[in-house]
């Protein structure tokens, strides 16, 4: 695990990656989510069209079936929140939930050296940075898959992604995060005598 300022970075290519994942996720969660929020809205962002931005669609395709009341999925293969549908799902969230705690999670694209990496960290997610697109910081917590190399033709190499990488992303994130709503929702239970 590396640790860069307010984030943390895994490798998911490591044997131990979603225990890695999973402590830096319950790490931040529990740090940011504060009783000043109320719902947990999970944001997955990109599209099913190209290999390299269906992380966030893959990983909402996999917690949508989570139970829990107070946690709401965004972001599925059936329904994906991308850039023209962004602003929208936002202003929905706003409305439909009551203090929304958010985690967004997106693909991006990065050096060659950090492909194969998955960051947790504080604050917004910057969705559509890596294309040059102009859309609305999202998220009081964020994840983000590094997918492929930036700097050149970033939409061809977003289509030239290997879908093995991306569903070894979704599959960590997902377990992940899943793992750590349960442990959350089983401590609240607990702590009010349910």
């Amino acid at each position: 695990m590396e640790r860069l300022r307010d984030e943390i970075s895994i490798n998911v290519h490591q044997s131990n990656a979603l225990i890695l994942f999973s402590r830096g996720f319950d790490k931040f969660f529990r740090q940011h989510y504060t009783n000043e929020f109320n719902d947990i809205v999970i944001l997955c962002i990109g599209t099913d069209r190209s290999t390299g931005d269906c992380l966030g669609p893959l990983v909402g395709h996999k917690l949508k079936l989570i139970p829990y009341k107070k946690i709401s999925i965004y972001g599925t293969l059936d329904e994906p929140v991308h850039a023209k549908n962004l602003c929208e799902v936002i202003e929905k969230i706003e409305r439909s939930h009551l203090k929304p705690f958010i985690i967004a999670i997106d693909a991006c694209l990065g050096k060659p050296e950090r492909v194969g990496m998955i960051s947790i960290g504080k604050g917004a997610l910057r969705p559509g940075a890596g294309v040059n697109k102009s859309l609305p910081p999202i998220g009081h917590i964020h994840i983000a898959g590094i997918v492929n190399i930036s700097g050149f033709m970033e939409y061809l190499i977003l289509q030239n992604t290997r879908l093995n990488l991306v569903m070894r992303m979704a599959d960590i994130i997902s377990s992940g995060i899943h793992f750590n709503i349960w442990k959350y929702v089983k401590d609240a239970d607990d702590l009010s005598g349910q």
